[in-house]
Order: C-alpha cells, then structure tokens, then sequence
C-alpha cells in the first residue's frame, strides 16, 4: 500500500495537522514517563525458566545411564543414547541420525558451517572457502543470526521472499538450478522468525526434491520451535528427513534444534540429525575439540522431560504464560491502530514473535522514535540480509520476556510512533502536492 492509497491520505491538511498535534501531545506525556522497557528479543521470562526448576536437583545420586555408563566423566562425543532417543521422538528422526551437544543449536549451525569451509561436507567435496564466491539463499524476513553468521564466513547472501507458504520456491528453484556457487538455504520451517508461518507440505518436498547444479547443496532447516503451539490444532510440518530419503537426496537435510525455550536457554540441549554420513563426518570433526559433552545435563534432561509426552505437557504450561502476552499484543495493536490501514501484523500460531509491517515505512524512523521514548525494539532491518529491509518496514515485536501489562505499554508507544510518521509523511506528500 502506498500512501496516496491509505484512508487517512483523504484528511484535509487541517484535520492532518490536528490529529498531529494530539499526537504529539501523546509522545510527550509518554515520555515524561520515563520508560525503560526491552521488546528486542525472544527469550523467556522468569516464569518460563521457574517451569524447569526441577531440574536443578537432578540427576542426583543416579548419574549412569544405559549400559551403566557414568556420566560424570569422559566419552559418548555424540549424546546419552537416553538423549538421543527423546530428540527422535521430537524431531521424528531415526535415533541412529541424530547427535546431542551442548546448549546451543547455534553452535552446531556454525560447526556444519566450519566443516563446509574448511573440508567441504563430509570432509570429500571441494571446502567452500576455496570457491570465489560462496552463497545462500535467506528467506527473508528471517532470522538475524543466521544472517550474521553467513557475514562471519564471508558467504554472501542472497535474499528470497518468504510466503505465507515458505520461500518463494518459484524463485528459490530456478537460482539453485542456474547456479553452483548457491550452497545452502537457511530456514526456519515451523513458526518461522519473525512471521510465525509454518512452510506448506508442498513447499518442504519441493525443497527436498528440486534440482541443484551444486551436488553439495545442504539444506540449514533450524526447527526450533517445533513444540512451541499457541492453539490446540496447529499445522503440522512435513518431515524432511523423510521427503529427502524418498526424493534420493538424503544428504540435503541438516537439522537443527534445542530445548533452549523448553527448559533453560544457557543450560539446556542442543540436536543435530542427518544423514549417516553427514553425522559421522561431524562426529569426526568435533571429536578433535571436545572428549565428550555435558553427559550429566543430557541425563538430567531425560530424566525431567521422560518423552514427547512430558514435553507436550510441559509446553502446555509455557503456553498458559505466553498466550496472554500475545493477546496482548494483538488486542492492544487492534485498539491503537485499528482499521486505519497504517500497518498490517501477524497471529501466529506458535513461535516467540509477532511479525509488523508499516504500510508507510519508517520503520527505522519508528524504531528510533519508541526508543526515545524508553522501549526498545529489535533494530529496524535486522530481519534481511545485511540488515537492508528494502522497503524499511518490518519490525519484530518479542512479547515472552516482559509482563502483559509492559507489553500493553510498549505496544502503545509503538503504535503511536507508527501514527505519528504515517501521518507526518502524509501531511508531507500532500503539501507537496498542492
């Protein structure tokens, strides 16, 4: 939507310039009010981490696992096989694929990334650092840190749509087939970040089955929010690992997840699944920097989550805590902004964010304006490539970590600093116009 198109751009220039002053009679009193509060990331609140207190106390005296393994020592570089079990039941892969680290699946992201560039996969094809110009595809918007990471290594980025479907695989199929530099795509396919939307069945085998002039073509799928539901019948994602098998390309796929907004994002588990061959080239890889991971924390995970089943009950408790806050966010955006065309915004499902447009732009201008204001969002841009938003009007909206009451107070700051430009900009087109 341009401007000339949105209902307010039919306000005379008197009534613009009223409604403008009232406006700023607004920012004044809020920031006389001397906020301070974060809506810049998605980590969970105090009250998310105090559902996993339990497992503080765990393993206790019961620190071996199967086949009397002690777990306080040395060994098993690739996970308990109690770990790996309940992350096959999470992600739906064969345990024989799957390796268990540390708390971060972003640290493996950047591992696979490491052995692509210094070995090449599986430690046979050409390393990626030896070509002239390495690149990845990066549905957009998307997640930040996949983004910086791909700039850390030097591979650039090439930006695709993201669909209400998933990636524009129009586009996505014919970039992969035409050229060979194209080694991957990041994705986020379930409650993507920040839009919330969970790619189509006919998307995911379409990622499965295209054709690729790169042979070592690989597949980032960072599932992190696969049992993060908001509603009682959510969509389900089609299983990659299986589209890739059936489509002969069972080396496309390298997954991602973690526990870290199950139980504890600094103390939790990270999961890895491939292929046999992409898992031991891992394996052999990683086994030349660590004797083994956090054995005892794999346990006590086990121990607190038992299956897929005490983790759905778990995430139901982390639902009865965010599903307010997102309510929050919808009913207050619905109150401030209405049906007054000036931004358009998601209901996810699932996922850790909510997803706004600015149908003006100015979205860094807006982001710049709450934050005088004391409320800080995510950096406008930081969900495209080289933080370039082409249209400077996404902005990510993190409801988990603050209270439903400062989230309602940040939401109305934002939205008043979207009035505030749209109908400054407004008032400016038509002066010029006249």
């Amino acid at each position: 939507m341009n401007i000339e198109s949105m209902p307010a751009f039919s306000l005379s220039v008197e009534a613009l310039q009223k409604i403008i002053a009232a406006l700023d009679t607004d920012y004044q009193r809020y920031k006389n009010m001397g906020l301070s509060l974060d809506m810049t990331r998605g980590k969970p609140c105090a009250e998310q981490l105090d559902l996993s207190a339990p497992l503080l106390s765990l393993p206790g005296d019961a620190y071996c696992s199967m086949g009397n393994i002690d777990c306080r020592n040395y060994g098993g570089i690739d996970g308990i096989a109690e770990a790996k079990a309940l992350f096959a039941e999470y992600l739906s892969v064969p345990v024989e694929n799957i390796l268990v680290g540390g708390n971060a699946s972003l640290s493996l992201m950047h591992t696979e990334l490491t052995i692509a560039m210094l070995r090449g996969v599986q430690g046979v094809r050409q390393p990626w650092s030896r070509l002239p110009n390495v690149k990845m595809l990066c549905p957009s918007p998307g997640y930040d840190r996949h983004f910086a990471m791909c700039e850390a290594f030097g591979i650039e980025m090439l930006p695709v749509p993201l669909l209400d479907s998933g990636p524009d695989m129009d586009m996505v199929e014919q970039m992969v087939r035409e050229d060979a530099l194209i080694k991957g795509i990041f994705c986020v396919p379930k409650y993507s970040n920040p839009t919330g939307i969970t790619y189509a069945k006919e998307s995911v085998l379409r990622l499965a089955e295209m054709e690729t002039a790169a042979d070592d073509f690989r597949l980032f799928w960072d599932n992190a929010y696969a049992v993060h539901d908001l509603v009682d019948d959510p969509v389900p994602l089609e299983n990659i690992f299986d589209a890739c098998e059936k489509a002969g390309n069972p080396d496309r796929p390298l997954i991602f997840g973690s526990t870290s907004k199950i139980t504890f994002p600094g103390a939790g588990l990270a999961v890895f699944a491939s292929s046999t061959k992409n898992l031991n080239s891992t394996i052999e890889f990683i086994s030349k920097k660590s004797i083994g991971p956090d054995k005892l924390n794999q346990l006590r995970h086990v121990l607190f989550l038992q299956d897929r089943h005490g983790i759905s009950r778990h995430m139901k408790r982390h639902r009865a805590i965010l599903e307010p806050k997102f309510n929050a966010v919808y009913a207050t955006l619905g109150n401030c902004l209405g049906n007054a065309g000036l931004a358009k915004w998601t209901t996810p499902d699932g996922g850790y964010f909510v997803n706004l447009d600015t149908t003006a732009g100015g979205a860094a201008e807006v982001i710049k304006m709450a934050a005088d204001l004391g409320v800080a969002f995510t950096p406008a841009g930081a969900t495209y490539p080289y933080s370039h938003d082409p249209r400077n009007s996404n902005i990510r909206i993190a409801p988990s970590y603050p209270a439903v009451d400062e989230i309602e107070k940040a939401i109305e700051v934002l939205s008043l600093c979207i009035k505030l430009y749209a109908y400054n900009s407004i008032l400016s087109r038509k002066r010029a116009t006249e």
